[in-house]
């Protein structure tokens, strides 16, 4: 069977574009949205984000722990920001090779922001039947399409929530 090779969401959040991607271009604060990601830690000078710009991304999935080397491919304030993920290791990312793609984008509507969250398996070369069964077992039973669809819809719930409530105590 086929896999699923991209998934996105959308959620409106109360809250103005540059405002909303300020916080979701941090990759050291990710970490407080995502069910799976801990934070980053940028490599290098971090001067904002900026294409080119690399970072470890610190992850947990239940017991399981693991670091991913990213690096921004877009960074357009207050419309798009996006990074591909292409090394992956326990403690570092030693092993190398095309892994995913995430990108947001932020879109001014009438009161607020809608925010777009999309995943994309990089993993082309893979065979379907490889990648599904590789998938089942890291995820406990689901594809990478379906897990990050829960992801996706957890992460824009939490940014919601934490931009609205930031944008009331003010």
């Amino acid at each position: 069977m086929p896999r699923t090779l991209a998934v996105s969401d959308s959620i409106v959040i109360q809250a103005h574009p540059s405002a909303i991607y300020e916080q979701v271009s941090n990759p050291a604060l990710m970490g407080r949205w995502s069910p799976e990601n801990l934070g980053a830690t940028v490599r290098g000078e971090a001067r904002g984000a900026h294409v080119g710009m690399e970072f470890d991304g610190h992850n947990k999935r239940g017991g399981l722990r693991w670091t991913t080397r990213c690096t921004v491919t877009a960074a357009i304030p207050g419309q798009r920001f996006a990074f591909r993920v292409h090394a992956i290791g326990r403690r570092r990312p030693l092993l190398r090779g095309r892994i995913a793609t995430w990108e947001y984008r932020f879109d001014a509507i009438d009161g607020g922001t809608r925010v777009t969250e999309t995943w994309r398996d990089d993993r082309r070369s893979w065979p379907d039947a490889l990648a599904n069964a590789f998938d089942r077992l890291a995820t406990r039973g689901h594809t990478f399409a379906d897990y990050q669809r829960g992801n996706i819809r957890r992460t824009l719930r939490n940014l919601k929530e934490a931009m609205e409530s930031a944008s009331t105590s003010r």
